[in-house]
């Protein structure tokens, strides 16, 4: 830690307040300002866009630089060589295991994909319609139900069997979600498969036929997985790290990010993806599009390009680019018209000065849509998986700030911009 100090002063002559500044292994300096509040005064901070609420060895970003560690992996070397399971570990433990380790590990985890039998008469609750996202918040809260043998968060076993069975059922409740939206029998996981073929096999098998996952899309949606497992302490992480804030028990909390994760500006930007390809409609008005987009008076906005942290290339976007283009050649979608006014948005867009300037290149979110929607998954079901992925990300997070001795229950204050005190009048006594 930094010895460094900073010191506030005040116009009106009030007396200065010495503030230590403290230093992580990575990143900005922060400036440390628990003790303002003895001296009555809090800082204004909407969006939370120049606070750090809680230390973490997770997840560092430069959004300047454009880069992306897991603790302290680059993200292209684990998407590159690691799978999601290993990748769950590393976040999880804090390195990355040997060979028993992830033998042990990944065993652990296909022990725990089932799902309670009496879980699977909720669903008939809920209308066939209902938003798969929907469903998954209230069926990931229900887990708490069915499994409170591993509730007590001051015991780390419970912590850790908790840590499986999230990681183990989410991909199981998400299956079912999708089965029960489209009206099919759920599928039972198998033994037999690994983590991201058992994922596509409870999705698309029937009971009619057997189904043998594309080692292509497997590999591909591994890859999606892996660049969305975590991302620092943005709006769900930090919904999750609030909730455990006040004791709530692990399955609460991520029922509660999943809520957060569901709204359109946060995990719905690849939903958003492909709604704005849909309205395009045709390559001839890329160019009308393009232009609206540069228009300070028009709301339209190119989705799936810039990022609110990267201020470069996101650097899970080259990745998954490339996942895209194996994706479409393996499922032969390359003359697919939506792809191809995809593929072409791109081109024109990487090539324009507008948004070269801008540095507003293609993100995560641009591709990984496109290839869901490749590979057969509805568009509904897109923030679905991105839940499935940010599950792992959550629990360590949710885990480190358990194991943080300075951790405190959660409590932003406000600016208070309301009436003063007024005295209360009867009835009677008011005017019109």
């Amino acid at each position: 830690m930094s010895e460094a100090k900073v010191t506030l002063t005040f116009s009106h002559g009030g007396e200065p307040i010495e503030l230590p500044v403290l230093s992580g292994t990575l990143g900005p300096d922060v400036i440390d300002i628990r003790s303002l509040s003895k001296r009555g005064y809090f800082t204004y901070d909407p969006g939370f866009l120049s606070t750090a609420s809680c230390p973490s060895s997770i997840t560092y970003i430069d959004g300047d630089k454009g880069l992306l560690f897991y603790r302290g992996y680059p993200i292209e070397q684990l998407a590159e060589q690691s799978d999601f399971l290993e990748v769950c570990y590393l976040l999880l433990f804090g390195e990355l295991p040997d060979a028993e380790q992830k033998a042990k590990f990944d065993a652990t985890v296909k022990d725990h994909t089932m799902v309670h039998d009496q879980m699977n008469r909720f669903f008939t609750g809920f209308r066939r319609d209902a938003h798969p996202m929907a469903i998954m918040v209230g069926m990931v809260g229900a887990l708490s139900a069915f499994y409170h043998d591993s509730l007590d968060i001051a015991n780390p076993r419970h912590r850790e069997i908790s840590a499986f069975r999230l990681i183990a059922k989410v991909p199981t409740i998400a299956a079912m979600c999708y089965k029960y939206n489209i009206g099919q029998p759920f599928m039972y996981p198998q033994s037999r498969l690994g983590y991201v073929d058992n994922f596509l096999y409870m999705m698309f098998a029937t009971p009619c036929g057997d189904y043998e996952p594309n080692p292509v899309l497997v590999r591909a949606l591994e890859r999606i997985l892996i660049l969305h497992a975590d991302h620092e302490q943005n709006a769900s992480t930090s919904t999750v790290r609030l909730a455990g804030s006040s004791g709530s028990n692990p399955f609460a909390c991520i029922a509660s990010g999943i809520a957060c994760l569901w709204g359109p500006a946060h995990g719905g930007a690849n939903e958003a993806v492909l709604a704005m390809l849909e309205e395009i409609g045709d390559e001839s008005r890329i160019g009308q599009y393009l232009e609206r987009a540069k228009s300070k008076g028009d709301s339209f906005r190119l989705m799936g390009f810039g990022h609110r942290v990267y201020k470069n290339m996101d650097p899970r976007a080259e990745i998954m680019r490339r996942t895209c283009h194996e994706v479409l050649d393996e499922l032969g979608l390359n003359d697919d018209p939506l792809f191809k006014l995809a593929l072409k948005l791109e081109k024109i867009a990487l090539e324009d000065d507008y948004f070269i300037q801008r540095k507003l290149y293609p993100n995560v979110d641009f591709y990984s849509g496109i290839v869901l929607r490749a590979m057969g998954i509805p568009t509904n079901m897109l923030t679905v998986i991105f839940a499935l992925a940010r599950t792992i990300g959550w629990v360590a997070q949710w885990h480190e700030m358990i194991g943080d001795p300075e951790a405190k229950i959660g409590r932003p204050r406000q600016l208070y911009q309301g009436n003063k005190m007024r005295e209360f009048l009867p009835l009677s006594e008011r005017g019109e």
